[in-house]
């Protein structure tokens, strides 16, 4: 694609390419989530750590936005979203080698490593962003977030299937997905490689030195990002949205195949609801997307507050083992998340300035990452001395936070300089 195309050309051949390695990196790092806190269970020997598994991918997730924010910043989207995909890779070798061996702390280790998945498959979302028109912004990352889909979707239910193929290499059947994990995640690689060219974020900046409205270098540094993000009140809600989100999602989703299994629901039933889940997530954010450009980020964000609380009391309410209140709650649940993460990207990144948001965009994925390992880790621990009812009402609290934010939040939106 020649740099020289009109930019809405430019955005339409990064839109594709960003939407053909969202679905393989959602194979890549979907398949392994339905069996993740099942297979830390089985390695550790206890329910207590099953949690622990999700935590640390989550963890990395948020750790290795560090690099890639600053890799970003330097070189563009490309070098940094082929980086997450590649120590996800490696992490999906160390998980199943954790399962071979029955190696817990190389569990860990290796869930830290497949966290760079989920760091890549989020920030695709800003990439969308580098060459979007402003009154399409939302829109354009929501397609980018609506891509995956197909491969999370796909992922989950590749649980059945993965049993023969564990099987026919000698391997644990609870790690058979994370071969699937290998397949996407390669060819999800030699995609960016291949095609993410010209590279949005250097295209975008070429572009403003071009026309004189240079805004200076970008900045990757997570550090300065946070300053900028506290001093725009936007940017800050933004943030906020992100993480409380998050933060839900991730506690009671992490948590719900152990539910499920303890009431002696098989892995195919499992994978069909986290699928259901998974589809709550992202099929319906281009919808999101078109609300925020219609209606705003802080009204789509007290949604999301909205739908996020209803899904917690259904799962509250829900027996171990399958049950239609838990299957309803889980889709309403990602439907919930969607609208936090859709308005909640859009809200930082049209508040910041250009230069900045490579830096912020980082220390958003940062928080939003720490806030959910956070949310894994005490899942487990609720759960095991509590219940998953418990875990449920407590995630019902934490909704609610976001429309109290969204609702104390001032509407100033002038930068803040930074120091």
């Amino acid at each position: 694609m020649t740099t020289t195309a009109p930019v809405d050309t430019v955005q339409r051949h990064v839109l594709s390419t960003l939407v053909m390695s969202q679905m393989l990196g959602g194979v890549g790092l979907s398949a392994g989530v339905a069996v993740g806190a099942l297979l830390a269970e089985e390695v550790s020997g206890s329910p207590t750590w099953a949690g622990l598994g999700g935590t640390f991918q989550i963890l990395g997730a948020a750790l290795i936005a560090i690099p890639m924010s600053r890799l970003m910043a330097a070189r563009g989207r490309r070098p940094g979203l082929v980086l997450g995909y590649v120590l996800a890779a490696v992490g999906a070798l160390g998980l199943v080698t954790s399962g071979l061996v029955g190696n817990f702390p190389l569990l860990l280790a290796a869930s830290l490593l497949f966290g760079g998945a989920t760091t890549s498959n989020s920030q695709s979302r800003f990439a969308a962003t580098d060459l979007a028109q402003p009154n399409r912004r939302a829109r354009d990352l929501s397609i980018v977030v609506w891509a995956t889909t197909v491969g999370s979707v796909l992922g989950p239910n590749l649980v059945g299937p993965s049993a023969p193929v564990a099987d026919a290499l000698g391997l644990p059947p609870l790690t058979g997905p994370y071969v699937f994990s290998l397949a996407g995640l390669f060819l999800a690689v030699a995609l960016l490689l291949l095609r993410l060219r010209p590279d949005p974020l250097t295209e975008a900046r070429r572009r403003s030195i071009a026309d004189g409205s240079d805004a200076g270098p970008a900045h990757g540094s997570v550090s300065r990002g946070l300053r900028v993000v506290a001093g725009i009140p936007a940017a800050r809600l933004g943030m906020a949205t992100l993480a409380l989100g998050h933060v839900v999602m991730v506690s009671v989703m992490v948590m719900t195949p152990l539910h499920m299994a303890h009431g002696d629901a098989g892995l195919e039933v499992i994978g069909f609801v986290i699928s259901i889940h998974i589809v709550g997530m992202f099929a319906f954010s281009p919808l999101t997307g078109m609300a925020v450009d219609r209606f705003g980020g802080r009204a789509v964000a007290v949604l999301g507050s909205v739908i996020l609380s209803s899904a917690t009391l259904l799962a509250s309410a829900s027996p171990e083992g399958d049950s239609w209140s838990l299957l309803s709650g889980l889709f309403l649940l990602g439907l919930g998340w969607s609208c936090t993460l859709v308005a909640g990207s859009t809200l930082l990144t049209a508040a910041l300035p250009a230069a900045e948001r490579p830096g912020a965009q980082g220390a958003s994925d940062l928080v939003m990452g720490l806030m959910g390992g956070l949310g894994g880790a005490i899942a487990g621990v609720v759960v095991a001395r509590a219940s998953f009812h418990a875990l449920a009402l407590s995630s019902l609290a934490v909704a609610v936070l976001i429309a109290v934010a969204a609702a104390l939040t001032a509407r100033d939106r002038r930068p803040a300089s930074v120091a």
